[in-house]
């Protein structure tokens, strides 16, 4: 399969790290970066062709779009007529619906919209996808096989991709936000630095991995660390004071709603 990826920002370049990490030959990769110098690291690096847009998308078996949503509209309407008809266009871009995508293309090209999150940069995503009205079982065993190179993947209906960009695509952030106010926490109480971050980091990671092998719900581990009267449950109980739980499910509602917004702009 060859595969076109027009922006290497940030995701871009995780995903094209990722696929060559897995193997992927580089001579089946062409990137399109509008930064030249930008454009020169990434092909220096990586060793894979930068270059124009129509030479990108010729012959191109996959397309991926990794700019910014306001810019998706434009982007399509350039390279549309290139494309092949079979050519799977795959869209990373937030908000942006399968029916936006759709409208910017020739009838009947098959589109995957994408959202995956920035732990793809340690191969360790959680991407979901959704087909539009062209793409068959094979386009998203297709865009499977390119997602699966940075983190797991699933296909969901379309109509779930708004919560989901609130939960899991902007889901790194939320964690970075808590990890942040635990070091700070540690640091206001008199730890150095370095081994409040050294704390937080471990203490984050092997929680998510319990999480992640136990089969235990969230609740059930939560219970395991409270003792009654003890440490924990006096922490619990300052989060419940402040409304914790309820300020996290207004921010992911927030997200939400911007979400939609997007992809009705």
């Amino acid at each position: 399969m060859t595969i076109a990826i027009f922006g290497v920002g940030l995701m871009g370049e995780s995903l094209l790290a990722g696929l060559l990490a897995s193997g992927w030959d580089a001579a089946g990769i062409r990137a399109v970066e509008a930064q030249p110098a930008r454009a020169q690291q990434i092909g220096q690096k990586y060793g894979v062709a930068v270059v124009g847009a129509a030479d990108a998308v010729a012959g191109a078996d996959a397309v991926i779009v990794v700019v910014k949503p306001n810019n998706v509209a434009d982007l399509l309407e350039d390279i549309g007529a290139l494309l092949s008809p079979d050519a799977l266009v795959v869209s990373l871009a937030a908000g942006v619906t399968t029916a936006t995508l759709e409208s910017h293309l020739p009838a009947h090209q098959p589109v995957v919209r994408v959202m995956p999150n920035t732990a793809a940069l340690v191969g360790e995503a959680m991407t979901v996808m959704s087909a539009g009205t062209s793409a068959t079982p094979a386009h998203l065993d297709q865009a499977g096989r390119v997602l699966s190179a940075v983190g797991q993947v699933q296909t969901v209906p379309e109509k779930q991709m708004d919560i989901i960009t609130a939960v899991s695509g902007s889901g790194p952030a939320y964690v970075m936000y808590v990890a942040e106010a635990m070091i700070d926490a540690a640091v206001l109480f008199g730890l150095p630095r370095p081994l409040a971050t050294d704390l937080v980091k471990q203490t984050l990671y092997g929680s998510a991995k319990l999480l992640a092998t136990s089969g235990e719900h969230p609740t059930k581990l939560k219970e395991n660390v409270v003792s009654p009267g003890g440490t924990t449950a006096a922490a619990l109980r300052a989060f419940e004071d402040h409304g914790v739980k309820a300020a996290f499910i207004d921010a992911i509602e927030a997200a939400y709603a911007r979400s939609r917004e997007l992809g009705q702009a």
